[in-house]
C-alpha cells in the first residue's frame, strides 16, 4: 500500500505527522499552528509555519543629499542601532554618496569537454550579434522596459570548458528565472547549430556587472569620544582599515559587520540575501586573498570611507510581490527603482562598518553591545516589557550577565512588584 508524499499531505496532517514523528508538546504544536499565515502556504514546499523576524528603521541616514528612514529586518540587538549611529557619525550636506554604473545579472552557457577551445570562441565571438537577439526575442517585454541582452563574454576554463557569459539589464526586477530562460534559449541556439556538449546554462551570483559604490568625507572632529579626539579616532579607524586589507581573519569579521547592515535592508526589501552574500564574499576575494570590502583613510583632517561590492537587488517581482510589507517598506525607505534601492543597501553598510570600527578601536566592542543584550537576555528569560527595564537596570553594573543572574533580577523585580 503506497503511502502518501509528505507534501501531498494536507496542512493539519503535516503537523500531526511531524508531532508524532519528533514527540512535539501539545503546547508547541500550538505555537506552530497559532503562526500559520495561510498567504505563505504556496511559498515553499512542506509549509509549517511563518517565522517572523523583528523588524525597525535605521535613522539619522543622509544618502546623496537626502535624508532617509531604512527599513531592516534582523534579530541580532545592535545592528540597527549601529546602522543609525553611523549614521549620525557621517552626516554631511551630501552624507553618504553611491554610483550604479549599470545594473546587470550575468547567465553562464558552460561547456564541457571542448576538444578545441579558441575554435569554439571564435565561433561564439563571431555570432555574438545574432545570439544576443535570440536572447532579446526570448522576452521580448523586457526591451520594452529599457532591457535587453547586453553583451558577451568567452572564458576558457581549465582543463577544457569554456563559458559563454551573457550579461543581461534585467530591469527593474531580480531576474534570475528570467536570465535562466535566455540562457537556455541561446544555448538551444547554439545546440541547433554545433555539436558541442553543453553542460548548464545558469545565472552566476557573481554579480560583478552590479557593482555599487558607497563613499563618505567628513571631518575627523565628528569622531570624537569623551576620552579621545577626533583625529586620533579617524587615525585608528584607518589602521583598523588596513588591518582587515592584510589579515583575512580579520576580514571576515570585518565584512560580517558590513553585511550586518546590508543584509538586514535586503530581507526588508524580499530580496535574495544568501545571493548577496555569497557574492560578496566572491567579490572579496577577487585579488586572490579574502580583504575588507570597505577602505578608510584619513587626508587633510578629514575621513575619506568607501564601500564597493557587487549588489544585483530587484525592485519588482519575485518575493517584493508576494511578502506584504515589501511595498510598505519601499515607501519607508522611499525607493522607486532598483538602483535606488541598490544605493541606499550600500550606505547602510558603509554606516555599519563606521560605527562598529570606532567602537572596535575606543570603547571596544561589548560596551555598546551589552546593553542591548542584556534586554535580550531579560526577555528571554520571560521578562515582559513592563519588567523589562527594572531587570536591565539591574544586571548593569554586571559586566557578563549569566541566565541564572538574570532570572534572579527578574524574580527580585516581581517580588518588588508584590510589596508595592
Amino acid at each position: 500500500m503506497s503511502q502518501t508524499p509528505f507534501y501531498r499531505l494536507s496542512y493539519a496532517d503535516r503537523c500531526q505527522q511531524i508531532a508524532q514523528r519528533v514527540h512535539l508538546t501539545q503546547a508547541q504544536l500550538a505555537a506552530i499552528v497559532a503562526h500559520r499565515q495561510a498567504s505563505d502556504e504556496d511559498l515553499i514546499e512542506n509549509y509549517l509555519t511563518t517565522y517572523g523576524l523583528p523588524e525597525g528603521v535605521a535613522v539619522n541616514l543622509r544618502v546623496n543629499g537626502r535624508a532617509v528612514t531604512v527599513p531592516m529586518v534582523t534579530e541580532e540587538p545592535s545592528v540597527i542601532a549601529a546602522a543609525s549611529n553611523g549614521g549620525r557619525l557621517l552626516t554631511s550636506e551630501a552624507g553618504i554618496t553611491t554610483v550604479v554604473d549599470r545594473r546587470e545579472v550575468m547567465g553562464q552557457i558552460v561547456f564541457s569537454h571542448v576538444a578545441d577551445p579558441t575554435d569554439l570562441q571564435a565561433w561564439l565571438m563571431a555570432n555574438q550579434q545574432r545570439l544576443l537577439k535570440v536572447a532579446d526575442a526570448t522576452h521580448p517585454s523586457l526591451l520594452s522596459h529599457g532591457g535587453g541582452a547586453r553583451s558577451l563574454r568567452v572564458r576558457l576554463l581549465p582543463p577544457n570548458w569554456v563559458s559563454l557569459d551573457l550579461f543581461i539589464d534585467v530591469g527593474e526586477a531580480m531576474g534570475a528565472n528570467l536570465v535562466n530562460t535566455l540562457t537556455e534559449a541561446v544555448a538551444a541556439e547554439i545546440k541547433a547549430q554545433r555539436d558541442d556538449d553543453i553542460l548548464m546554462s545558469i545565472l552566476s551570483n557573481y554579480a560583478t556587472h552590479s557593482l555599487v559604490t558607497a563613499s563618505c568625507a567628513v571631518p575627523v572632529e565628528q569622531l570624537q569620544t569623551k576620552t579621545i579626539a577626533g583625529a586620533d579616532v579617524a587615525q585608528r579607524i584607518a589602521e583598523a582599515s588596513d588591518l582587515a586589507q592584510a589579515d583575512p581573519y580579520r576580514a571576515v569579521t570585518h565584512n560580517k559587520g558590513i553585511m550586518n547592515g546590508i543584509d538586514a535592508v535586503v530581507l526588508a526589501m524580499g530580496n535574495d540575501w544568501r545571493a548577496v552574500e555569497s557574492g560578496a564574499h566572491a567579490f572579496a576575494s577577487r585579488h586572490g586573498q579574502y580583504q575588507g570590502l570597505s577602505k578608510w583613510w584619513v587626508n587633510d583632517g578629514i575621513l575619506h570611507g568607501e564601500l564597493k561590492l557587487p549588489l544585483a537587488l530587484g525592485f519588482v517581482g519575485g518575493a517584493t510581490k508576494v511578502l506584504p510589507l515589501v511595498q510598505v517598506n519601499q515607501q519607508i525607505a522611499q525607493v522607486s527603482s532598483a538602483r535606488e534601492l541598490m544605493g541606499v543597501t550600500a550606505a547602510v553598510g558603509l554606516a555599519q562598518n563606521v560605527a562598529a570600527l570606532r567602537a572596535l578601536v575606543t570603547d571596544g566592542i561589548q560596551r555598546g553591545h551589552m546593553s542591548l543584550q542584556r534586554k535580550s537576555l531579560a526577555l528571554s528569560i520571560g521578562a515582559t516589557p513592563a519588567e523589562l527595564p527594572a531587570v536591565v537596570q539591574r544586571l548593569a553594573t554586571v559586566t557578563q550577565p549569566t541566565t541564572a543572574q538574570a532570572q534572579a533580577a527578574l524574580t527580585a523585580v516581581r517580588q518588588a512588584n508584590l510589596k508595592e
